[in-house]
């Protein structure tokens, strides 16, 4: 697979704090890795040397192969913030157009994109009158209509409607068909499961794991066992790999590290056992319980 990040024993302070220690992350052509860790982990101050917005103090930051602080390999980079502030006086298609101008494309690169976003029909509406979702929409126009080679997105659907997200997401997999590489950060981690190929998880500026959403998972050795149950708490306590266990009436929630002993015991124990559920850990535990090992 093709590289379009390449980031390589990146470390960066402010001062006499460390930001970064050593970081190496990669995103592929067509891939979308999400990037996660807690508020302080280092996210923010990696995206910025992404985009060009900081100046690399040690280790190598490559976007299509380039400098990401030059002007040039900027246009292989298509970005989406949080939130942007608009220009009060500006219009969606005088926008979308100025991006395309900047990005070395002629003003009628505009059109395809402001329809692929469904923003045609509003074109002539001032940015600042837009909605939540249809703002976002207009980021990811100005985003694309450089055809970029790496998406750098931070937080891109806070804040939108189901649907909204929905829509969001198909846009940027239809790009990563193309072969559009995606880098991700969010708080909403159980989404990132749902459309990265990759999570990289980092805290206190070190990479602490890498690897698909479901192999993170599958770190965490513990299941939930939720079922109806006579058993008092002691009995319950006392089964096989039982870590802890919470109450709703005779319903119960056991978390366990050995799911199938503990239920082979609690069915011989109890004949009038009902409502049986094991579940695995999801993906928000899995980046809590690494980020609170590292």
């Amino acid at each position: 697979m093709t590289s379009v990040l390449e980031v390589q024993g990146v470390r960066h302070r402010y001062g006499g704090t460390v930001a970064l220690d050593g970081v190496d992350l990669a995103v592929g052509a067509g891939e979308c890795v999400a990037l996660l860790g807690p508020n302080g982990a280092g996210k923010t101050t990696l995206v910025n040397l992404v985009v060009g917005l900081l100046a690399r103090q040690e280790g190598s930051v490559l976007v299509a192969g380039g400098d990401p602080r030059v002007a040039a390999t900027r246009r292989a980079l298509g970005v989406v913030q949080q939130s942007l502030g608009f220009p009060t006086t500006l219009k969606v298609r005088e926008l979308v157009v100025g991006a395309a101008v900047r990005a070395g494309l002629p003003r009628s690169a505009a059109g395809p994109v402001l329809a692929e976003l469904g923003l045609s029909e509003l074109g002539g509406r001032r940015a600042v009158k837009l909605s939540g979702g249809q703002r976002q929409r207009l980021q990811l126009a100005m985003a694309l209509v450089g055809s970029p080679a790496l998406l750098v997105m931070d937080e891109p659907t806070v804040g939108l409607d189901v649907a909204a997200r929905r829509a969001f997401w198909a846009t940027v997999a239809d790009r990563r068909s193309r072969g559009v590489g995606v880098l991700v950060t969010t708080h909403l981690i159980e989404e990132s499961a749902t459309v990265a190929d990759r999570v990289v998880v980092v805290d206190k500026g070190k990479v602490v794991a890498s690897g698909t959403p479901d192999e993170l998972i599958g770190l965490l050795p513990d299941r939930t066992v939720i079922a109806t149950t006579a058993l008092d708490d002691a009995r319950l306590l006392d089964l096989p790999g039982v870590l802890s266990l919470s109450r709703d009436g005779d319903r119960v929630r056991l978390r366990t590290r050995s799911p199938e002993d503990a239920l082979r015991v609690l069915l011989a124990q109890d004949p009038t056992l009902a409502d049986l559920r094991v579940e695995h850990a999801g993906l928000e535990e899995a980046v809590l319980s690494l980020g609170a090992a590292a």
